[in-house]
């Protein structure tokens, strides 16, 4: 149902009165629909999969950890009985998407939501000492398998006239920032792809919003230490960061718009942060 705000009204005859002003329309319902979730096996990955699960979607699940994924599958079956079907996955190995995509059954291969989640940062190193495998793998995975999902997807949106890309991007995609080189340029053309893919969509009712966060807590850290779980935690030490489920709600909230509304962008960043190297932290005892 809408939310309704009331307002007084002056009236001549009856005195004051009210007028009810309806300024938030109904949720779109996704019970049913098929949301295929990149990087589904961790993160804002799991996240976007419980949030899309419980409200009644279908979801794809794909990553590269097949038992992770299966894990995933059991637990979304058993909190909300939702239907799950696993594509382990890379999706840095173009013929190996082109390949999974094309083996959904026909009930399953109708997507309707794309949220391509699956990304990395990797090393955080000054541009001549950086690690030029690191690039690569930085490349590969946030830009070059974000391009063959969406490849492998889109057509099949277009020709039914209905779906929507979700990107997950990043701060690093509006502010670069000291030892962020090659992961702020993946995330930055993640952000001219979104723009460009809505612009070629043109006059379909195929739907493209970028959903980019500042400091979330999850494995990112990690991954981008090499493993490095002290120097990882120092990334969120002394403030609040956002939660997985902070960004999966925000996806949601994209997906369940009306079909008219399309949310082009939205950058979601903690209270305690106020740009990609502006981050407010406190003393233990101030926290306590």
């Amino acid at each position: 149902m809408p939310i309704a705000l009331s307002s007084p009204r002056p009236d001549k005859v009856n005195g004051p009165a009210f007028r009810t002003i309806a300024f938030l329309k109904p949720m779109v319902d996704l019970d049913g629909s098929i949301a295929l979730v990149t990087g589904a096996s961790s993160g804002i990955g799991t996240a976007c999969a419980r949030s899309f699960a419980r409200a009644g979607a279908r979801l794809v699940l794909l990553a590269r950890s097949g038992d992770r994924l299966r894990e995933l599958q059991a637990e979304l079956a058993d909190d909300s009985g939702g239907a799950c079907y696993v594509l382990p996955c890379d999706v840095r190995d173009r013929a190996a998407v082109t390949a999974a995509v094309a083996s959904l059954p026909p009930s399953w291969s109708d997507i309707d939501v794309l949220v391509n989640n699956a990304g990395l940062s990797r090393g955080f190193d000054r541009f001549p000492d950086c690690s030029i495998e690191d690039w690569e793998e930085m490349i590969d995975t946030n830009l070059k398998g974000l391009l063959y999902v969406t490849r492998a997807l889109v057509p099949g949106m277009v020709a039914r006239d209905r779906g929507h890309i979700i990107n997950i991007g990043s701060i690093a995609g509006h502010q670069t920032y000291p030892r962020g080189n090659v992961y702020c340029a993946t995330k930055a053309a993640v952000r001219a792809l979104s723009e460009g893919l809505k612009l070629d969509l043109l006059g379909t009712a195929v739907r493209v919003s970028s959903v980019d966060p500042g400091l979330v807590e999850t494995n990112f850290s990690n991954v981008r230490f090499h493993g490095d779980r002290v120097q990882a935690a120092k990334t969120y030490a002394g403030m609040t960061p956002l939660t997985p489920e902070d960004i999966a709600e925000v996806v949601a909230f994209c997906a369940s718009r009306p079909p008219h509304v399309n949310i082009s962008e939205v950058l979601v960043i903690p209270t305690d942060q106020s740009s990609s190297t502006l981050v407010h932290r406190r003393l233990p005892d101030e926290r306590a």
